[in-house]
């Protein structure tokens, strides 16, 4: 049913903008160090990332990210009454978490960043990172790997925030509502079309060596990142 794998994509996104956001504010006030301060960001966002996927993965695949989605659908997965359902969720999902994380630590409900991230580099980071993160998905699920999958994207994701030089938004969901916190992972508004189209970008990078590198696996399709609840019960 379309509506509760909706939900699950709206709930497994807001809990992701409650850890990244969340993390990055409490990282914040207890230490001064910007580097021990990412590195707390980086394993929650990981870890919480991992534990998500596996709890809301059999109900709708666990996307949580529209270019996940929209390379889903590509390969056949979705269609787009599914896929624009599916971006819905994640971004209003993304929102509300962003939005209860501020609330948590006291502070208003909605404040703008002011936090410019804009150079050619960071641009090349989110190409790399959602290029990568893409990669890892469909790689893991089409190479028959499909259980460890949630523990590859969590240890990807951790990975990621360290090595790119974005930090790796790598979602457009999480991009949009990271404009809504001013605090360590937030992202000024004038900074986030080039950040998503860079998403973009190395999102449909990713789509094309993944039918290169698995030209016969194009059956797969639907099961990102978990198979879920109603086609196993199709297949059985």
């Amino acid at each position: 049913m379309l509506a509760r794998r909706s939900l699950a994509e709206f709930l497994g996104t807001a809990l992701l903008l409650l850890a990244v956001v969340g993390s990055g504010i409490a990282a914040e006030r207890l230490t001064p160090d910007v580097g021990l301060q990412l590195l707390v960001n980086a394993l929650v966002s990981g870890a919480t990332l991992a534990a998500v996927i596996l709890a809301v993965g059999p109900v709708s695949g666990a996307h949580l990210n529209p270019v996940v989605t929209l390379a889903d659908r590509v390969f056949g997965g979705l269609d787009n009454r599914e896929a624009g359902a599916y971006v819905a969720a994640q971004m209003t999902g993304g929102i509300a978490g962003t939005l209860i994380a501020n609330l948590m630590f006291s502070l208003p409900s909605v404040e703008l960043s002011t936090k410019s991230r804009s150079s050619a580099g960071l641009w090349l980071g989110e190409v790399v990172a959602t290029f990568g993160l893409a990669l890892v998905i469909f790689g893991a699920v089409r190479s028959g790997r499909r259980t460890a999958a949630p523990f590859a994207v969590g240890s990807y994701v951790f990975a990621a925030v360290l090595f790119t030089s974005s930090t790796s938004f790598a979602n457009p969901a999480v991009t949009l509502a990271r404009t809504l916190s001013d605090t360590f992972t937030g992202i000024a508004p004038a900074s986030v079309a080039p950040f998503i189209l860079a998403q973009v970008t190395g999102g449909a990078m990713a789509v094309v060596v993944i039918r290169t590198l698995y030209p016969a696996m194009e059956e797969a399709a639907g099961d990102v990142v978990m198979p879920r609840q109603d086609e196993k019960e199709v297949r059985t």
